[in-house]
């Protein structure tokens, strides 16, 4: 239980945000980068319109998400919002400052 507190907590990195919050304040966001760092196979089953993908498993990661702009707003999301909060803490030590993660990911769509 107390996980569940800490998961849906604002850290120095990035705050999460359920499901429902994450797609409003992304479609209300002028800067706003949809972030999906599932796998290549799992983006091609479905995804968030507009999103681009970055597999967070994939060995250039860090490279190719350290080449995004810097000063937009990245939405993050993956299948449960683990990968998306580990991607986030990836991305906040590479300089990123804007960073929101879907709690509960895509699963939390249902």
């Amino acid at each position: 239980m107390f996980g569940l507190f800490k998961s849906m907590a604002k850290n120095d990195a990035y705050e999460n945000l359920d499901a429902r919050e994450f797609l409003t304040k992304a479609n209300t966001s002028s800067d706003a980068v949809l972030l999906d760092v599932r796998t290549i196979g799992e983006f091609n089953g479905g995804n968030i319109d507009g999103a681009i993908n970055i597999d967070f498993f994939d060995s250039k990661f860090e490279e190719r998400v350290g080449k995004l702009d810097k000063g937009k707003v990245y939405f993050v999301y993956c299948r449960s919002g683990q990968r998306s909060a580990n991607a986030c803490r990836v991305m906040h030590n590479l300089g990123f400052e804007k960073l929101y993660n879907m709690a509960g990911g895509v699963m939390a769509l249902n």
